[in-house]
């Protein structure tokens, strides 16, 4: 009887750790990705209970993960990590989306891995620990060495836009016309890119980074929800398995330049019909379904800027520099006050302060890089009032150390 109850709990044992390996799915299971630089692939998991995401890893080689669930890195044969800048991942109750954004440099270790005699194929795990004590999942999903071309999944690695002949961000005024401008694209795949301009005008609410991302980048139900702003045109546009491509802008007079101000240009890219790049919920266990995912990124769109009026002159180089307020500016009560600046590359946060007349710090603000602006809150002018405040921006590092400050700047308001 003891024999036999030994043999049902172990019977028991077996099932539920077979039960347990199949919690979580995903879709796809394996992908052609570029053996010679970056892919961006977006990824479905299903059938999660009790469960979040932790990091993920490339490896060479898989080994078991007993005691907990599946198969993990063999830590002997790790390629890189996800880093953190990259992810994407989003949780909506059962179902995990991720975006894996295969950095260059984890593609060329597993290159060099192949050409060494290791098998030309490598693995992306996520680990997903259990909120309610028990063991840790692991889900891998093969990625398979080829080109960047037609049977890679169709991703944007790199977007730059820029007038023509001219600086990042551009100062005009009132009436000028500004020259002509594009995107330049770096991408791996094939397909139809497709999408629009947009323009921001001054006094509208700036866009967040979530705005930023392309459609495919988000969970499909995010998808449609990104606030939207005055359109310029739309373009629908094939790009051959070629890696590069320069997207012209639309007509520059349709550029709106009435109000003084900080304009933004923005790239909205639609998620494209790419069969590389599909997910199955069905075969995630997340739903019914195909989500298209072609034009994927692990990465914000970049904004164009341009100003109208008060700025004379915007500064060259990759620094740090505020832009408006202009200095000893006088602002009008009505309207909302917005802080603008040019940021450098490679900075993980800035941070945005406000110093009234009597030196003490009255608002401050920790802004993502990329959009450069931030809109102060309703009650600053009556807060501040006639006398003079000042206000300042900092770049800061993924450590949250000041690597750049701008000097202060003052401003006040004119009287209701």
């Amino acid at each position: 009887m003891r024999g036999s109850l030994i043999r049902s709990a172990a019977l028991l044992a077996v099932v539920a750790a077979g039960s347990a390996e199949a919690a979580i799915r995903r879709d796809p299971n394996g992908v052609n990705v570029d053996a010679s630089g970056a892919t961006t692939v977006f990824i479905t998991f299903g059938g999660l209970q009790n469960q979040v995401a932790a990091e993920a890893f490339w490896c060479g080689e898989l080994k078991s993960a007993a005691p907990d669930i599946g198969q993990k890195c063999d830590e002997s044969t790790l390629f890189g990590s996800l880093p953190l800048r990259y992810d994407r991942s989003s949780r909506q109750g059962s179902v995990f989306t991720d975006v894996m954004s295969i950095p260059a440099s984890v593609a060329r270790r597993a290159y060099q891995a192949a050409q060494s005699g290791r098998t030309s194929s490598f693995f992306y795990v996520r680990r997903f620990v259990s909120t309610a004590g028990g063991p840790d999942e692991y889900v891998f999903v093969t990625c398979r060495m080829a080109g960047g071309g037609a049977r890679v999944p169709f991703s944007l690695l790199d977007v730059r836009l820029a007038f023509d002949g001219e600086p990042p961000v551009l100062a005009l005024a009132p009436g000028a016309t500004p020259p002509r401008f594009s995107a330049q694209l770096s991408y791996t795949g094939t397909g139809r890119l497709r999408g629009r301009w947009e323009v921001v005008v001054p006094g509208e609410e700036p866009p967040t980074p979530e705005d930023l991302l392309t459609e495919a980048t988000l969970p499909p139900s995010e998808r449609g929800r990104q606030r939207r702003y005055a359109p310029l045109e739309r373009f629908d546009v094939f790009l051959a398995p070629t890696g590069r491509f320069t997207l012209p802008g639309p007509d520059v007079a349709r550029l709106p330049r009435q109000i003084e101000g900080l304009y933004l240009i923005l790239l909205r890219v639609e998620a494209a019909d790419d069969k590389e790049a599909d997910s199955n919920l069905a075969l995630a266990g997340a739903g019914t379904g195909v989500v298209h995912s072609g034009a994927v990124a692990g990465f914000p769109m970049p904004v164009l800027r341009y100003y109208v009026g008060g700025v004379d002159v915007v500064p060259a180089g990759d620094h740090l520099a505020a832009m408006l307020p202009a200095d000893g500016a006088e602002l009008d009560p009505a309207r909302p006050v917005e802080f603008s600046w040019v940021e450098p590359r490679g900075i993980a946060a800035l941070r945005l302060s406000l110093i009234d007349a009597a030196g003490q710090e009255i608002h401050a603000a920790v802004v993502l890089p990329g959009v450069g602006l931030h809109r102060a809150p309703a009650w600053l002018a009556e807060r501040v009032a006639t006398a003079p405040a000042q206000w300042s921006v900092a770049a800061l590092d993924s450590e949250g150390e000041v690597v750049e400050r701008t000097p202060a700047r003052r401003f006040s308001f004119r009287p209701r």
